[in-house]
């Protein structure tokens, strides 16, 4: 092995170690309080499940089109050079999930952001991306 590969190693093996206690000490206290403020499994997995609808590509640009405007199918799929059978796929799974909803104008669906919490989530994931 080459010094540079042992190097690796030695910064791998120390970062790893940053990810354990050294010791067995479990702060009672802590746990405690933590415990008794944590939510329950149904809540976490419904949480889970939100997260996994950011999960694609897709749909986070669906999405960005929607935090800059209101649009219809037609308008999403000539932006993301999809056909409207695919946008209408993502946007269902978006709505399930209460991200966007949709009002009716004449013959035409306009989706939008569902609130604020929305734009929000999109903004600060955003923002600590663009961190360096």
């Amino acid at each position: 092995m080459t010094a540079s590969h042992h190097e690796a190693l030695a910064r791998i093996a120390k970062e790893e170690a940053v990810e354990t206690c050294s010791f067995l000490h479990v702060h009672e206290d802590a746990v405690a309080k933590v415990r008794a403020l944590l939510p329950d499994e149904n809540t976490l997995t419904r949480l889970s499940d939100l997260f996994k609808v950011f999960g694609d590509s897709t749909r986070i640009r669906i999405l960005y089109v929607l935090f800059e405007q209101d649009v219809c199918v037609c308008d999403i799929a000539q932006l993301l050079g999809m056909t409207q059978s695919a946008v209408s796929h993502q946007l269902r799974v978006l709505k399930q999930a209460r991200l966007i909803c949709s009002r009716r104008e004449g013959k035409t669906v306009f989706y939008a952001l569902a609130d604020d919490h929305v734009r929000t989530l999109l903004s600060n994931g955003m923002e600590h991306i663009s961190e360096e």
